[in-house]
């Protein structure tokens, strides 16, 4: 049977072949007019191609993105989304979920099926939000190669999470605790940093990203101007305990950010966390995360009978305004730093 002009062909290849049938697509003319074509792929049977080739006809897709490795398509997916004043946390957490889907790297997009998607996340060490982050980064590749028309179905909508959601327990610091940095903060500097974060409830990610246009001394407040939700772009009060702080670091910096290293360059979160937290809580022999001292500001004033308004406007609570809707007023300001000099 003559297939109708420009719907494409299937005929076999010579010799002994697995899959001795192609499919291929005519996609224009060369500069002597002579077809170029695209190959769809190869069949066992005449039959199973031209199942193929009706599939394809009946939703179209770029064959020649189709043809692409999962890294590649990672990389476009990954430079579509982010940019330079994208949430570093964010883009970090995406980093090591492709880190963690290896066996896929060079696999071509269109021949990546349920079972090895399944596989990752089975064999990906670490609890359960690392397997998330991979789901959800399988899930958010596809939906970029359905918009650009280069696979037809998501497969990542069959796999599963077979990691039991078992969250960790949020510990804050307690008052003996706080108290120990305190008592140590002169033999290491860095120790003020861990202070600066207890003292005002900000994500790692917003203060490693403070610049210092946004901290205002005089007026003891700084603004936050990349968070990692909408409602963290937030005016942040700095507490009369660690004032000299912020004063040393954006005093040293020779960025433009807050806080900085020893050399007074920008601190990433890496740097933080291998040089400075974890040598800090061993040689205190204090187990913390770095996102419980966030959890000890918001314990800390509500041990304090500070109002919960106040609590989630200062750490910038998912239900409170952004700057871009509401101006904060002087009287405000002193509120917020009333309230977080109780701690």
């Amino acid at each position: 049977m003559k297939l109708p002009n420009g719907y494409g062909t299937v005929y076999k290849l010579s010799g002994n072949r697995r899959k001795p049938f192609i499919v291929r697509k005519t996609i224009g003319f060369d500069s002597n007019g002579k077809q170029t074509y695209s190959i769809i792929g190869y069949y066992e049977t005449r039959e199973a191609g031209l199942q193929a080739l009706a599939a394809f006809n009946d939703n179209p897709y770029d064959i020649q993105l189709s043809r692409v490795t999962f890294a590649e398509i990672y990389k476009k997916w990954y430079n579509d989304t982010f940019n330079d004043d994208s949430n570093r946390s964010t883009k970090r957490n995406y980093e090591t979920a492709f880190k963690h889907a290896a066996t896929l790297h060079n696999m071509k997009m269109s021949d990546i099926r349920p079972h090895h998607m399944q596989q990752v996340l089975d064999e990906c060490p670490g609890g359960y939000q690392t397997v998330k982050r991979v789901h959800t980064l399988f899930n958010q590749l596809y939906r970029w190669c359905l918009q650009h028309d280069c696979i037809k179905r998501n497969y990542a909508e069959n796999i599963k999470i077979n990691v039991k959601y078992d969250p960790k327990p949020r510990d804050s610091f307690s008052s003996d605790e706080i108290k120990l940095l305190w008592d140590n903060v002169k033999n290491n500097q860095y120790i003020s940093i861990i202070l600066m974060l207890i003292y005002s409830g900000v994500r790692i990610s917003e203060l490693l990203d403070l610049k210092k246009e946004n901290v205002h001394l005089e007026e003891q407040f700084f603004k936050v101007q990349a968070s990692k939700t909408t409602s963290g772009i937030r005016i942040v009060p700095i507490a009369n305990k660690v004032l000299p702080f912020w004063k040393y670091f954006t005093e040293k910096s020779k960025s433009d950010y807050a806080v900085c290293t020893v050399e007074g360059q920008k601190l990433t979160y890496d740097n933080f966390k291998r040089r400075y937290w974890q040598p800090i809580m061993e040689q205190l022999n204090l187990k913390h995360t770095i996102h419980e001292t966030r959890h000890t500001c918001i314990s800390q004033l509500t041990m304090k009978n500070v109002n919960p308004t106040i609590i989630k406007k200062i750490v910038g609570h998912k239900s409170i305004m952004s700057l871009t809707e509401k101006v904060y007023t002087h009287i405000e300001i002193e509120e917020l730093i009333n309230a977080i000099n109780t701690i």
